[in-house]
């Protein structure tokens, strides 16, 4: 009945062990495949092409988010600027976009942050940094017209006499505002070396000197106003306004060093005293520690105290610094301490330490704000980093979580200025 199916071949027990063999010789040479075709995957994900790729958008990424930086700075100039030409009602674009630009920049600061760790692939850092990049390109697209829809406002409902009286304005508003710098600096000079505020020490003649130049800028304008009514005065009321940003930035930056190291000069030394009341409880710790311990605890307290006899020494005339390397040393003297502590211990030790580390954090952003200005994203990252670490010092309720953040914030800092005065040494 079943003629039509073909002769099949004899199938025998001797016959097994060689049809198995062949299986297993095929299925294997499968296998092999299969792995060779996963590594060949992922040597090509991990190469030098691919690793190329994702550095050069990770590049891009970094430019235009320092472009967003700085834009969300000029749209903050942009906004002071339109408020008093929209009888203070900066327009709902401009306000937007403020919002947008500060939003994304942050969200992009850390972002970036992750992508240039190690631990990513370069297929995945390639992926996120289009992203992101779309992200940022969006932002700054915003940004770009909310300035275009203002200057044609401006053009339109603004003569040039308007906005040379507004200027003028800003001008006696800013210049009163001020007041005279050269006064913090010489009470600067009365408590402190120069050492302690060389950041600082030419802010009140650059602030002086930018005041000129909004004068010379708002001159050109009037000038240019009188000769034709109908002209556009836009670039030189610009430049005044830039002008008079950086007065009042190396006001506000001489009014915080001012501050910063007065509060040093006046709490330097109960930071003294709380580091040698921790320094005896630490040696109060160490009899208690085994024999394995208790020698490594004494060399922390050792070198403790020789820090902060050396911080002592130079506290007189270099208050900020002594209470930097006391921070430094309580930091030290804690994580020698760690494993010995109790969490009532822990809690008490970072309620001392605290005040000092936040002093010591403030100071540490202070100076790389000052000179992280450049077109280097990495040092910005970290400044944004150390403005988070600090905010969240601030607002802990615990203080050993507070005092970790300070920390923190004094480290990133640190690096931020480090790598800002790297790229500035290099060009």
């Amino acid at each position: 009945m079943f003629d039509f199916l073909p002769d099949l071949p004899e199938f025998s027990s001797e016959a097994l062990p060689s049809w198995l063999g062949a299986a297993a010789i095929a299925v294997g040479s499968a296998v092999i495949a299969l792995i060779a075709l996963i590594v060949l995957v992922r040597l090509i994900r991990r190469g030098k092409r691919a690793q190329a790729r994702a550095l050069k958008a990770l590049d891009e990424v970094g430019a235009r988010l320092v472009e967003l930086d700085d834009a969300t700075a000029d749209i903050e100039r942009e906004i002071g600027m339109a408020s008093a030409l929209y009888d203070g009602r900066p327009p709902a674009t401009l306000r937007r976009a403020r919002l947008t630009a500060q939003h994304t920049r942050d969200d992009a600061f850390a972002a970036y942050s992750d992508l240039s760790k190690d631990a990513l692939l370069p297929s995945d850092r390639k992926r996120r940094a289009t992203k992101l990049l779309a992200g940022i390109n969006e932002a700054l697209a915003i940004v770009e017209a909310a300035h275009a829809d203002n200057e044609t406002w401006i053009a339109e409902h603004s003569s040039a006499s308007e906005q040379v009286t507004v200027a003028r304005d800003r001008i006696d508003a800013v210049t009163e505002r001020i007041g005279d710098p050269t006064a913090l600096r010489a009470d600067l000079e009365r408590i402190a070396d120069e050492s302690e505020w060389e950041d600082a020490a030419e802010a009140d003649q650059r602030a002086r000197d930018a005041l000129a130049e909004a004068e010379h800028h708002w001159k050109d304008a009037r000038q240019t106003a009188e000769n034709d009514a109908s002209a556009s005065v836009r670039e030189s009321i610009r430049a005044c306004e830039q002008a008079l940003m950086r007065a009042e930035r190396n006001t506000r930056h001489l009014e915080e060093t001012h501050r910063l190291v007065t509060n040093a000069y006046l709490a330097v030394g109960d930071e003294a005293k709380a580091a040698h009341a921790a320094i005896r409880a630490a040696m109060g710790t160490q009899k208690a520690l085994d024999d394995k311990e208790a020698p490594r605890l004494g060399e922390a307290i050792r070198v403790a105290t020789v820090a902060l006899e050396a911080a002592e020494r130079v506290a007189y005339r270099r208050p900020v610094t002594a209470n930097e390397r006391i921070a430094r040393l309580r930091d030290r003297l804690d994580k020698a301490l760690a494993n010995a502590r109790t969490q009532q211990q822990r809690q008490r030790g970072a309620r001392s330490a605290l005040p000092g580390s936040l002093n010591a954090a403030r100071s540490a952003l202070a100076r790389a704000e000052a000179i992280v200005t450049g077109p280097e994203v990495d040092a910005r990252v970290r400044l944004d980093s150390a403005r988070r670490e600090l905010a969240v010092a601030r607002q802990a309720h615990d203080p050993v979580e507070a005092l970790d953040a300070s920390r923190r914030a004094i480290r990133d800092a640190e690096e931020a200025a480090a790598l800002a005065k790297f790229r500035t040494r290099r060009r």
